[in-house]
């Protein structure tokens, strides 16, 4: 039988492009594997999935050196649409790919494509709605959706298909933990029980490497590790650390190995080392909460309040959907505040109520100065042919640089990485205003702003953040990154059906969750105020010199 994916010696230019995005790229994938594609933004990872189902070049244009082949079917001779019963492409954007009107209708297209009539496809539009978890979305039309039900959406019209070879691009990027969690589970039992060939882009890899038989890494459009996880992760701590999940970063720091790759691995890791139950040792010498509570600036007024506001939509089909329901929301200046919550609980809404874009329903919203907003569809802000031409002329060259973009200036926006569309748009929308020059507006709003970016344009993210609230704007970012909020935010907010559910400092809201929670904070165990690998090393590291000698004082634990 033929392999489901082979690519040999494939090298692909888009048009207009100063170098290869793939090049001279050799690989086959059997089927019924489960291979996870890993590499930074502008990797080539997206270019990869676009060849494998011909999208490049029959859409994009450009060239292409080599040959891919699906099933055997060389796409040279064969476009998407001819290869559209053997393999099947989630995007990205999961707007760009939707077209139908209904949620219903748009799952049931690639079925009836397919001939599927009947009860079948009632059948298989439920139970993929089911396992999806949309099953109270399917009379909604699509406009009516946010941005993570928009991608499930996307997923269960694919995934109901039950496509030979499954190609996903950053899919959980717009999930919350919960509904990620069940995708990864149900690729997996597609993987297992049906043979499905999966092959996963993801930058979120501590998500999805447990569930993987293989990870690809690419470099500069090259395959620069082919192995299975345990050794993609040897292989990641050596020559990209950028790319090391966060409890293989915290244990590499703390001095241990092998290297785990998943939460299990890590704590038989800990516990072969003699060390257990390190969260309640490190509660027990933690200070007293009074010293650890977080110190937000006082000032007089609020940079931004919301009080009692609601906001209600016709949901288009019959029902009202209450967004944000009697919502008490303050920020104040130099705050860097993460916006936690599963899918449509109301954080959109609130980012869009701050800018002043939704006018609630009752309520007031105030904000003392300008609120700047960054949607989390970058391409709603593309508008030109060349990259620089997105930014007035007097600060693109600045701006660029700064956001590391200046070799891409001449470029189409179309032709960008996902990781840098979402940097150029956040460009758009704060270039001479915080970025490049300036000082930035009061409030900056950002809405799953790290889409499509690795982990080292993620921690500059992050840092960029900080720069703003210590230029006196008061920041608040809606993720579903836990990983990122750990990193950017002070003080973490969860929204739960249009109400504030938690609201404290970014460790007490994220250490000892099961869901909202970090790697790092699952590995540790409830009790530790320990987030971030960099934050946990020091706890790991005193656990193993108690238990060499029970008698000596854990010190690095009564310092954090």
């Amino acid at each position: 039988m033929p392999d489901a994916l082979r690519l040999d010696r494939v090298s692909y230019t888009y048009p207009s492009a100063h170098g290869p995005a793939l090049d001279d790229v050799s690989l086959a994938l059997g089927e019924g594997e489960m291979v996870v594609l890993a590499g930074g933004s502008g990797s080539g990872k997206s270019t990869l999935l676009r060849a494998a189902c011909g999208l490049a070049p029959h859409f994009f244009g450009g060239t292409l050196a080599g040959h891919v082949r699906v099933w055997g079917r060389d796409t040279r001779d064969e476009g998407p649409g001819q290869l559209a019963d053997a393999v099947t492409l989630v995007l990205q954007d999961p707007e760009a790919q939707t077209v139908m009107n209904g949620v219903r209708a748009e799952i049931e297209l690639p079925l009836e494509s397919r001939g599927m009539r009947g009860a079948a496809l009632a059948r298989a539009v439920e139970e993929t709605a089911l396992a999806l978890g949309i099953a109270d979305l399917l009379e909604r039309p699509v406009r009516t959706l946010s941005g993570g039900e928009l991608q499930r959406v996307a997923l269960a019209a694919a995934l109901a298909a039950r496509p030979g070879l499954l190609l996903l691009d950053e899919p959980t990027s717009q999930l919350d933990p919960v509904a990620a969690e069940e995708l990864l589970a149900q690729l997996r039992r597609l993987n297992e029980d049906h043979g499905t060939t999966v092959v996963l882009a993801e930058q979120r890899l501590e998500r999805c490497l447990a569930a993987a038989d293989r990870v690809i890494a690419l470099e500069h459009g090259r395959v620069a590790c082919d192995s299975t996880p345990a050794g993609f992760v040897r292989w990641a701590a050596s020559r990209c650390p950028q790319l090391v999940p966060p409890a293989a970063r915290m244990m590499s720091l703390a001095g241990l190995d092998p290297l785990p790759v998943t939460v299990k691995q890590a704590r038989n890791l800990l516990r072969r080392a003699g060390v257990a139950g390190i969260g309640a040792a490190a509660a027990q010498e933690r200070p007293s909460p009074s010293r650890l509570r977080l110190r937000r600036r006082k000032t007089p007024t609020a940079t931004l309040a919301l009080q009692g506001v609601w906001v209600e939509w016709d949901d288009g089909s019959g029902g009202t959907v209450t967004a944000l329901r009697g919502l008490d929301l303050e920020l104040r200046r130099g705050e860097t505040v993460a916006l936690l919550g599963r899918n449509g609980a109301g954080k959109s809404t609130l980012l869009r109520v701050a800018a002043g874009i939704v006018e609630p329903a009752r309520g007031v919203a105030r904000a003392e100065g300008d609120v700047a907003l960054l949607v989390q569809t970058p391409s709603d802000y593309l508008l030109h042919e060349r990259v620089v031409e997105e930014l007035a002329p007097d600060v693109a060259a600045a701006a660029l640089g700064e956001l590391g973009l200046d070799h891409v200036a001449e470029a189409d926006p179309r032709d960008l990485s996902g990781g840098e569309r979402q940097r150029l748009a956040l460009g758009v929308v704060l270039a001479g205003r915080g970025i490049g020059a300036g000082a930035p507006p009061a409030v900056v709003a950002l809405d799953e702003p790290t889409r499509g970016m690795d982990q080292q344009r993620k921690r500059d993210l992050a840092q960029r953040i900080q720069a703003l609230a210590d230029q006196d704007a008061a920041v608040i970012v809606a993720t579903h990154d836990v990983e990122f909020a750990a990193r950017a935010a002070s003080r973490c907010v969860l929204l739960g059906a249009g109400r504030v559910v938690a609201d404290g400092s970014t460790t007490e809201v994220l250490a000892g969750g099961r869901y909202f929670t970090t790697e790092v904070a699952r590995v540790l165990g409830p009790g530790a105020a320990a987030v971030l690998p960099e934050q946990g090393a020091p706890l790991v590291r005193a656990a193993l010199a108690s238990a060499a000698d029970p008698t000596a004082p854990a010190r690095e634990v009564a310092a954090l």
